[in-house]
């Protein structure tokens, strides 16, 4: 389970987000390209882009419940902008 206080800080505020488990597997970048994205440097996926329809949402929740390690997370809160 995907913990707050570990999610790497490329992650754009609200939601969801990828925490420290992250194991580099794209698994979330093929199901929801539009909100994951890698840092290539490191190695990770993160959330660039928290979604603003019910149809994002659920490409974000398909992403949380497929993820292999459970590196993603979503804590609730609505995006900040």
């Amino acid at each position: 389970m995907a913990q707050i206080e570990d999610r790497w800080p490329d992650n754009l505020p609200g939601k969801f987000y990828v925490d420290e488990q992250c194991i580099d597997c794209d698994l979330c970048r093929e199901l929801a390209p539009e909100f994951f994205r890698r840092n290539d440097d490191q190695g990770y996926s993160y959330v660039f882009n928290q979604p603003d329809s019910q149809d994002g949402v659920g490409e974000c929740e398909e992403a949380l419940e497929s993820c292999p390690v459970e590196a993603i997370g979503n804590d609730g809160r609505e995006s900040s902008s």
